[in-house]
């Protein structure tokens, strides 16, 4: 099962990514900023990485920008994929997502066959990518 790391200081935000990448068959843990997301990936036993991070930009304690830039400086997950999703809608913010090293950046709210589709092909799951591509984003096995 792929294991999902969103990272958002909105509870309702991350009760929503939550319900639409678990609905997909994910496992999701939840931080409510960068600095609590960078001490779970390290108390996170060897070997045992998340296989996505979901990260707003905007939070308290330390934003998007700098958690994923602390993401690609730690070996256990420079190559694993980022997710940014934020209000932030200038073409500014998702060139500073992508120079922080994020892969993508989505606009929130993000609409589940969107968030689900991208999720999937960003970990490789190609069932629940064509599920998602399909637009059946409910019930679909990991």
């Amino acid at each position: 099962m792929k294991h999902i790391l969103v990272v958002d200081d909105a509870a309702t935000v991350r009760m929503y990514h939550r319900k639409m990448l678990g609905d997909a068959g994910w496992s999701v843990d939840e931080a409510v900023n960068g600095l609590e997301a960078l001490e779970r990936v390290l108390a996170r036993p060897p070997g045992q990485c998340y296989d996505l991070y979901v990260v707003d930009i905007n939070m308290p304690k330390m934003d998007g920008y700098t958690l994923v830039r602390e993401l690609r400086r730690l070996p256990q997950t420079a190559q694993k994929p980022v997710l940014m999703v934020s209000t932030e809608a200038q073409m500014h913010d998702a060139v500073a997502a992508e120079e922080a090293g994020a892969n993508v950046y989505l606009i929130k709210p993000a609409r589940p066959r969107e968030l689900v589709l991208t999720a999937a092909l960003m970990m490789g799951d190609a069932e629940t990518a064509r599920r998602a591509a399909a637009g059946h984003t409910q019930g679909v096995s990991a």
